[in-house]
């Protein structure tokens, strides 16, 4: 199937709302541009409900799609494969960084298993596969499973939408899906994988060139189809991968707004870019990972983090963070006083004729 059939054309946030929410900030109780980026970030909430001023976000929702990578078995991980079908259990039962960092900021957190090589069903309708292929030797998905990983993640994203999400961030779990990512995103940014690779979760000068090792190999089998972006899921990617891409794309057409988080969301971002072009208009970077990768992807995405903290762990946690600033930014758009509501002066233009 052509990419570009798959997603209907992306409708641009409210740009009439965007215009009223920066009037608006002119009014407020503070020098302009006083508050840096919680005014665009106010900007940009409101032209993606529509409205000024915006509304707090009732029902921000992470989800979190799992899968392993048959790349893991080359030792580009610090942890051994089953660890995700661990990890993705606790996450489920609460016990992850995510969960913690999700209610601090008010969302709640969902679990999709899309590739996770276990018995166990996390949640059985949306796997593709147990496990994704080794892309270094091997291509990741068939061309009927890229395709219903895509349609998968753009389901989750309709299901959750109409369940009545307003916010939505995307996360990950799967160990070695860093590789995948790495190839993604160096293939799409035109970068060598000495340039993109980075530690994952922590492997060590050894494991590194391990990775890089496989990040090379799978770059060269997919580089004659590095501007066909099915083709790229299909062959160096990987089913968690796809269907976060098609969740962000879908996000997008139901113009539903979207944080993003580390370098996996920003692999799958990069696709979901091009399988439905103007998504990123809905999306802002949650924050900066430590991964080489990431910065190359947000740079082509031309998105500025909300935060740099030197987080690497996935999950959603990055994104899940900048939640809290996020509505932070909200609540002083739609709630600080104006110049006239608190009879405070306001700014008094200069007078020409005083030096």
């Amino acid at each position: 199937m052509d990419s570009a059939s798959m997603f209907p054309t992306v409708g641009a946030p409210d740009a009439d709302a965007a215009a009223a929410a920066a009037a608006r900030q002119g009014t407020l109780t503070k020098p302009t541009g006083a508050l840096g980026r919680l005014e665009a970030l106010s900007i940009w909430a409101a032209a993606c409900q529509g409205q000024c001023p915006p509304a707090q976000f009732a029902r921000a929702r992470v989800v979190v799609f799992a899968g392993d990578h048959g790349v893991a078995t080359a030792g580009v991980s610090a942890y051994p494969p089953e660890v995700t079908a661990q990890m993705a259990a606790n996450i489920a039962a609460g016990g992850a960084a995510v969960n913690v960092l999700a209610d601090v900021a008010g969302a709640s957190v969902r679990v999709v298993d899309v590739a996770i090589d276990d018995d166990t069903d996390t949640e059985a309708e949306y796997r593709i596969r147990r496990s994704s292929g080794n892309i270094a030797v091997e291509d990741a998905l068939t061309e009927e499973q890229v395709e219903a990983a895509v349609r998968a993640g753009a389901r989750v994203a309709d299901e959750e939408v109409d369940a009545g999400a307003d916010l939505l961030i995307a996360g990950d779990m799967g160990i070695g899906n860093t590789t995948p990512a790495t190839v993604l995103i160096a293939l799409m940014t035109n970068t060598e994988p000495v340039v993109a690779v980075g530690r994952g979760t922590g492997i060590d000068d050894h494991g590194w060139r391990r990775k890089t090792a496989a990040v090379r190999d799978a770059m060269y089998r997919a580089y004659g189809d590095r501007f066909d972006t099915l083709a790229l899921l299909r062959i160096a990617g990987g089913a968690d991968l796809a269907a976060t891409a098609g969740f962000l794309a879908q996000a997008a057409i139901r113009r539903t707004p979207v944080l993003l988080d580390g370098v996996v969301i920003g692999a799958a971002a990069l696709a979901a870019e091009r399988l439905a072009p103007g998504a990123r208009a809905w999306w802002q970077a949650g924050h900066r990972s430590t991964e080489p990768a990431h910065a190359l992807a947000l740079a082509q995405l031309e998105l500025e983090p909300v935060l740099d903290l030197q987080m690497r762990l996935g999950e959603g946690t990055g994104a899940v963070v900048a939640l809290s600033v996020l509505r932070g930014a909200v609540a002083t758009l739609a709630h600080m006083a104006t110049f006239d509501s608190a009879g405070v002066t306001s700014r008094q233009e200069s007078d020409p004729a005083t030096p």
